[in-house]
C-alpha cells in the first residue's frame, strides 16, 4: 500500500472534495482521483459515495479513515525515530514540568542531565501542575516534577524542597541604611498585588490579607515569572516562592521588605513518578543533591 494514497485519501475525507483536496497537497486533481482508485482497488472496496457532484465517505471510507490516520502517524513516528538514531540517539525520556520550576531548577537539571546522556533524546513537556500527576499515569511522561503532590495510589510523590513565599516589592532609590522603614500595609494598599501564579497558596492568603487589609486591588498574573517582571517594572507587587526571586533579591533588581502581619505559608516541590527505571533513579538523585537555598 503506497503511503502517498494514505495521505490523498485522508484529506480528501477531511475535505470531501477533491479540488481542495489536490490544493491542499499540491498535486493535480487527475492525480488524486487515480490514487483514490487504486487505494480502492487494493482494500476491494468503494471508499466514497459520488452523487450529483457531491462526494462523501461510504461506510467503509469511515471505518478506514481512522485506520488510515493511526497507519500515516505510526509511519511518521518512525521516521522520527530514525532520525534520531542517525543523530546518535538511542532513547527517548520525557518529563513533564510545571513553568514555574521550568524557570528555576531546568537549565541547571537538563545541562548536567545531557552531558551524562548524550545518547538519550529528552523531551520537555512544560504543563501546569494540574496536569502533571495524570501525564505520569498515563504514560505519557516519564516523570514529571510538580508544585502538587500525588493523589493518585499508583504514582510515587517524592519531596525535593521546601520554599518560602517571600513579600516582594519593585527597589526603590535608597540604600539599607539611609531609607525609611517600609510599611507593608501602605504597600498593600497602594499597589496591586499580582495573584494565582501558584496553584497552592493563593486562596488561604488572600482571605487572611482581606481581613487584615481590606480593599486590596488585585490582578491574576498565571505565570510567575511574568508576575515577576510586572514587580520589576513598577506595576505592583506579589508574593513569590524564594526560589524564583532569588537572583533578583541577590542583585538588587527586587525587594524583600519584612513581612510582619502574619507568617507566610511555605510550598513544596515533588517528583512523581510511576515506574522508576535507571534514568527515573539518576535523575532523581541529581536533582534531590541540587540547591535551593
Amino acid at each position: 500500500m503506497d503511503f502517498q494514497w494514505l495521505k490523498t485519501f485522508i484529506v480528501a475525507a477531511e475535505t470531501l472534495n477533491f479540488r481542495k483536496a489536490s490544493e491542499k497537497l499540491m498535486l493535480s486533481q487527475p492525480s488524486v482521483t487515480v490514487h483514490i482508485r487504486l487505494l480502492e482497488e487494493q482494500l476491494g472496496t468503494k471508499l466514497f459515495d459520488r452523487q450529483n457532484n457531491r462526494v462523501t465517505l461510504s461506510d467503509a471510507g469511515k471505518f478506514f479513515y481512522l485506520e488510515a490516520v493511526r497507519l500515516t502517524k505510526d509511519a511518521d513516528a518512525s521516521v522520527s525515530r530514525m532520525h534520531a538514531f542517525s543523530q546518535g540517539y538511542r532513547r527517548n525520556w520525557t518529563i513533564a514540568i510545571s513553568p514555574l520550576m521550568a524557570e528555576t531548577i531546568l537549565p541547571y537539571l537538563l545541562r548536567t542531565f545531557m552531558e551524562h546522556h548524550p545518547e538519550v533524546e529528552l523531551s520537555i513537556r512544560i504543563e501546569e501542575s494540574e496536569m502533571i500527576e495524570q501525564l505520569v499515569d498515563n504514560g505519557d511522561v516519564h516523570l514529571g516534577i510538580s508544585a502538587l503532590d500525588a493523589t493518585f495510589k499508583n504514582i510515587e510523590s517524592i519531596l525535593i524542597y521546601k520554599d518560602p513565599i517571600l513579600f516582594i516589592i519593585p527597589t526603590d532609590p535608597y540604600d539599607e541604611e539611609s531609607g525609611p522603614p517600609i510599611d507593608v500595609s501602605e504597600e498593600l494598599q497602594k499597589n496591586y498585588l499580582f495573584t494565582h501564579h501558584h496553584p497552592v497558596y493563593w486562596d488561604d492568603l488572600l482571605f487572611t490579607l482581606n481581613k487584615r487589609i481590606p480593599g486590596i486591588r488585585t490582578m491574576k498574573v498565571t505565570q510567575a515569572h511574568i508576575a515577576k517582571r510586572f514587580i520589576q517594572e513598577g506595576l505592583g507587587i506579589s508574593f513569590l516562592p524564594h526560589s524564583i526571586v532569588r537572583r533578583e533579591l541577590i542583585e538588587g533588581r527586587l525587594m524583600q521588605p519584612h513581612f510582619d502581619l502574619f507568617e507566610l505559608p511555605t510550598v513544596s516541590t515533588y517528583i512523581l513518578v510511576k515506574k522508576k527505571g535507571e534514568l527515573e533513579e539518576e535523575f532523581i538523585n541529581q536533582i534531590s543533591n541540587y540547591y535551593f537555598g
